[in-house]
């Protein structure tokens, strides 16, 4: 069974179209990460998923359960992780989760919930003296109470600083080795590169590519990009390359090339360089999820990061 399956979706606000006929299947036990500019409607298919707002045409099913008919039991499978969450200053840790646990009606133990995100040698200290990172975790391990199959976090690590960014990925992963599914919405492409099985970008509310990032790596020219020092580049020197069979794309950047290698090997390409200026000096870099971000979003529009 799919954990999320969104069938035609869409939602209006007056003349914006905010989601548009969006199809997407989440399977049960992925980390799937939720990519797009800012504006493109993934905060929006978020509160679908939640029934927090209606569609205006279309489906969304979690779990097995439509999100509108039985948007109650959704929420009662999920837990959350909101972009904008309120902490309580003068409650401690302890009392914020126990105040989670009271609302689900369930028997969790808030000490354990606090341990499993880091936070459980804090647990009677107030929030209001929790760093950014610990705020984050606290909240995490009130989306926890109930043992959620499903975790929607949406920017989970905004604002953290390395570490807690780090923290943040050993948790997540550790709640999907539990069974739980996780969909990840963000704008930091490292963060998700490092923790999510596949990826979807949605793009002025429409999806435009979902799948591995390797899989979005070989869908693309951008798989490879060399960088080659050569003797006497100049602008003449990087016409002829741009010329050359297999070169995407050339530039200069910082004093060398950078090169996209297209539908042949990179070897052949560094060969035909040298023939062009003699090569001193190369390296060979993946694409990075931003870089195939961009790619895919950047159709003649500037992309908020």
């Amino acid at each position: 069974m799919a954990a999320i399956e969104l069938d035609g979706l869409t939602k209006h606000f007056g003349d914006v179209v905010a989601v548009d006929d969006l199809d997407l299947v989440v399977e049960e036990g992925e980390i799937f990460g939720f990519l797009g500019p800012n504006g493109a409607g993934k905060s929006t298919t978020i509160d679908i998923l939640l029934d927090f707002i209606r569609p205006t045409a279309g489906t969304a099913t979690v779990l097995g359960h439509d999100a509108q008919t039985e948007g109650e039991i959704v929420r009662s499978r999920t837990g959350v992780l909101p972009d904008a969450y309120h902490v309580y200053d003068r409650l401690t840790g302890r009392q914020h989760v126990e105040f989670a646990i009271e609302m689900k009606g369930v028997d969790d133990d808030a000490e354990a919930l606090l341990e499993r995100v880091r936070v459980a040698d804090a647990a009677d200290r107030k929030a209001g003296g929790y760093s950014k990172g610990m705020r984050q975790r606290m909240v995490l391990a009130m989306a926890l109470v109930g043992d959620p199959d499903l975790l929607v976090l949406d920017e989970p690590s905004t604002g953290l600083d390395p570490n807690g960014a780090r923290e943040m990925r050993e948790i997540i992963r550790e709640e999907n080795e539990r069974g739980t599914t996780v969909f990840f919405s963000s704008h930091i492409m490292e963060q998700v590169e490092a923790v999510c099985d596949r990826v979807a970008i949605i793009n002025r509310g429409r999806l435009v590519a979902v799948d591995t990032i390797d899989g979005l790596r070989d869908s693309t020219e951008t798989g490879e990009t060399l960088y080659v020092y050569v003797a006497g580049l100049d602008e003449r020197v990087l016409e002829s390359v741009q010329a050359l069979e297999g070169v995407g794309s050339a530039s200069i950047d910082d004093g060398r090339l950078r090169v996209s290698v297209d539908g042949v090997s990179k070897f052949a390409v560094l060969h035909a360089i040298d023939e062009v200026a003699a090569v001193q000096d190369f390296s060979v870099v993946e694409s990075s999820l931003e870089d195939l971000f961009v790619r895919y979003t950047n159709a003649g529009q500037e992309v908020e990061a």
